[in-house]
Formats: C-alpha cells, sequence, structure tokens
C-alpha cells in the first residue's frame, strides 16, 4: 500500500479526513514521503533550536502548489508515529512561501482527542498556541540561510477549499495516476 495513491479520501472532507502523520509532534527531524515508493525518508534534522509544534503530514491523493501533499498540522494531545493515519477536521490554515514557492498548512484537530476535537475553527485555538505555529514556520530554516514568509491564519472555509483544490489537483495528474 502507497500511503500517498492508496488511502481513500472520502467525497465529503467537512466531518475529517485521513491524515498520514510524516512528523511527530515535538520532533526535529523532518521526514517526507518517497513519491515512488511510499517510503518515509529522513529530508534533514531541523537546523535550528526548534521542534515541530505538532503532528505533521499529509492529506493523501492532493496536490499542493509546491509539488507535494497538502500539508495538515494536527493538533492533538500526543505524539503519533510516523505513518500513522489520524482522522483529523480541519479547522483553519495559513499560506507559507518558502524557496519554492507558496505552501499551504491546513491547521487540524484529530477527532479522536477529546482535548482538542471540540475546535471547530482556528479562530477558537488558544492565542499563543497559534503564535507559537507562525513563529516556528518563520524560523525553522533561518540557520539554513532560507527565508519564509508565514500569511494571517485562514478560516475553515478557506482551508476546506484548499484541500478540495489540492484533491482535484491530484485527480487531474497523470503522472502520479497508478498504472
Amino acid at each position: 500500500m502507497h500511503p500517498l495513491h492508496d488511502i481513500v479520501v472520502q467525497a465529503s472532507i467537512e466531518d475529517f479526513v485521513p491524515v498520514v502523520i510524516e512528523i511527530p509532534k515535538g520532533s526535529k527531524l523532518k521526514y517526507e514521503i518517497d513519491k515512488s515508493t511510499g517510503l518515509l525518508m529522513l529530508d534533514r534534522v531541523l537546523y535550528s533550536s526548534v521542534h515541530y509544534p505538532a503532528n505533521y503530514g499529509f492529506l493523501p491523493q492532493s496536490h499542493a502548489d509546491d509539488g507535494d501533499p497538502l500539508d495538515v498540522l494536527v493538533l492533538m494531545q500526543e505524539p503519533v508515529v510516523p505513518l500513522t493515519i489520524v482522522r483529523a477536521r480541519a479547522i483553519g490554515g495559513f499560506r507559507m512561501r518558502d524557496d519554492k514557492g507558496g505552501d499551504d498548512k491546513i491547521i487540524a484537530v484529530a477527532v479522536d482527542d477529546p482535548a482538542f476535537n471540540h475546535y471547530t475553527d482556528s479562530a477558537q485555538l488558544p492565542p499563543h498556541l497559534v503564535v507559537e505555529l507562525d513563529r516556528f514556520f518563520r524560523d525553522y530554516k533561518v540557520l539554513e540561510g532560507k527565508t519564509s514568509e508565514v500569511d494571517r491564519p485562514y478560516s475553515r472555509a478557506e482551508a476546506l477549499d484548499v484541500m478540495r483544490g489540492a484533491l482535484a489537483a491530484y485527480r487531474g495528474m497523470s503522472a502520479w495516476k497508478k498504472g
């Protein structure tokens, strides 16, 4: 089974979607799914003294503006083992730009975690948590000599639109279709 191509995303994405976790909350290791094999590859160890503030993964069968699957931050109490599928509900997101161009980050909550599943929009999150997410993506590449710009957080409705666009983009890509 290939985690990018074979995990089905239901037509209705409002209640939850499957998110494949690549990086556990608290890690300094930047893992990425290898699109050809489906294996997890170590991209790098973060250069800065920061760690991922949430479990970080991707929406299967999606294609984002940066050429990768759509990134999803899943808020929950515990770090998750890489390649775990988490049922997550989008509550917002933000757009960032780095050396590869535009790169949306969807903010979601684990629907199976009672400490977070009551959030329905990113505007409900504690303000300091939003600042932590923003600051992480501004800082995590600085010591690599790279810059990243982070826009204001956006709503759940906009996040769902971004997700629908990334799912449609995947379906339109012949290179990612299984033969």
